[in-house]
């Protein structure tokens, strides 16, 4: 019997995305691991591996399609042996409801020092679980072993541990999940009825070690330390406006659109813009309109910096760290996309120079990708400002006397009241959501 390849949940609050391209083609061999597609969501473009392993019988939903649900069929995949005819009569399950969007927990994200950064992370989810039964984000860690669940709760588990689970007389729910976000896969249920646990006991299991303790790293009592010192010393504020994403987004596809043209078919595009790109140069624009945000303090002078260098939040293993867009004013929306990529690439693997990460006069951080919708990001000294980019949605508007519906975004302003008063840092929001709301600026 086929199994199901659905659509995945990339975040809690994720209800659809695009199926950006497919890595393999019908009739390809795949293994549990490998990366067989691209899902895009509205801030990030995620490789997918597949859980299960057999031969791609199908592919239901052609690369490049926009809109897809959460649970959505796309694909259908034959297990070892089994024959391709089987397809043609082949009928869908009932496809299961798309996760209703979680209210994201309050969260206050920040940027650290000059040697460890700590701000909010722009990129890979941390543990979301995903709803798709054989698919699961590459950028989100797998959990080594999934809680005991309790009863009632739902199981995440790939459609052919659950046949075998019903073949061998295993209670699938009392059955330890060893894959992608705990997810009971087909050697746990081998392994739970070799061992003689077919989960029937109806016993609670309880973990004998109570927790694990994990050492701080040297980096991590350093972002503990200045987190510390900000919010005790720097006094904040904060200010928030919501930007219309609507224009940027129609521009940033027509970008992408003709890099993936110019490439053809087969071949990987010279560039491929996000949201944040745009971000970079809306917040360099409007510090070039409006320099006094653009400052940091000392005990003897507020000092304003003469150049624009943005610094931008990137997780990274044991920590965070903010690389440095410099003088981003004077760089294209595409220079700076292919810039980040490179920092953001070489900072996970320890590669950046100091001067790469050291400075930067104000404080990108970006949680949209995880679908939080506003947060409040902590300065990071002795820069004057951070600004907070939460999820773009769209959302009931007036217009005109009429109700519409845009693509509305969150931007909140963490600003050191020692360097920047309110009127000055209103005025750079009222500056960057101008350009934000009208993207053809950016492109100047």
């Amino acid at each position: 019997m086929p199994i199901e390849i659905l659509m995945p949940a990339l975040s809690p609050t994720m209800t659809e995305g695009n199926l950006a391209k497919w890595t393999v083609k019908e009739g390809d061999k795949i293994k549990s691991g490998q990366v067989i597609a691209e899902i895009e969501t509205d801030k990030a473009t995620m490789e997918v591996e597949a859980v299960d392993e057999g031969t791609i019988g199908k592919i239901m939903v052609a690369g490049g399609t926009e809109g897809v649900k959460v649970n959505q069929l796309i694909a259908l995949l034959l297990e070892e042996g089994e024959d391709k005819k089987v397809l043609e009569s082949y009928k869908p399950k009932a496809a299961a409801a798309a996760p209703a969007p979680a209210a994201p927990a309050a969260a206050a994200a920040s940027a650290a020092p000059a040697a460890a950064p700590a701000a909010a992370p722009t990129s890979a989810p941390t543990s979301a679980p995903t709803s798709a039964p054989t698919m699961s984000p590459t950028a989100a860690p797998a959990a080594a072993s999934a809680p005991m669940r309790h009863a009632g709760e739902r199981v995440f588990a790939s459609p052919l541990a659950k046949r075998i689970a019903a073949l061998e007389g295993v209670d699938i729910g009392g059955v330890q999940g060893t894959g992608p976000h705990g997810r009971v896969v087909k050697d746990d249920v081998l392994k739970a009825k070799s061992s003689g646990n077919t989960g029937r006991s109806g016993r609670v299991m309880r973990n004998p070690v109570e927790f694990t303790k994990i050492p701080n790293s040297n980096m991590r009592k350093v972002i503990a330390r200045r987190l510390t010192e900000s919010k005790q010393q720097v006094p904040h504020f904060y200010l928030t406006v919501e930007c219309e994403l609507n224009r940027l987004l129609d521009v940033r596809k027509e970008i992408n659109f003709e890099a993936e043209s110019i490439a053809g078919k087969d071949k990987k595009p010279a560039y491929k813009t996000s949201v944040n790109d745009f971000m970079i140069k809306a917040v360099a624009l409007a510090l070039r309109k409006v320099p006094a945000a653009n400052a940091s303090w000392y005990d003897d002078a507020t000092v304003q910096y003469n150049n624009i260098d943005i610094s931008v939040a990137v997780a990274i293993e044991g920590g965070l760290i903010t690389p440095i867009v410099k003088n981003a004013e004077q760089k294209g929306v595409i220079a700076i996309s292919s810039e980040m990529k490179d920092l953001a690439a070489r900072a996970r693997t320890g590669k950046l120079a100091p001067e790469e990460f050291q400075g930067g006069g104000f404080s990108i951080s970006n949680l949209g990708m995880f679908g939080v919708k506003n947060f409040s990001a902590i300065v990071n000294p002795p820069q004057g400002c951070i600004l907070a980019i939460g999820a773009g949605e769209d959302r009931a508007v007036v217009r005109h006397g009429q109700m519409v519906i845009r693509n509305i975004v969150d931007v909140t302003l963490s600003v050191d009241h020692r360097v920047v008063d309110g009127a000055i840092g209103a005025e750079f929001l009222q500056a960057f959501k101008h350009y934000v709301e009208s993207p053809a600026l950016l492109l100047l």
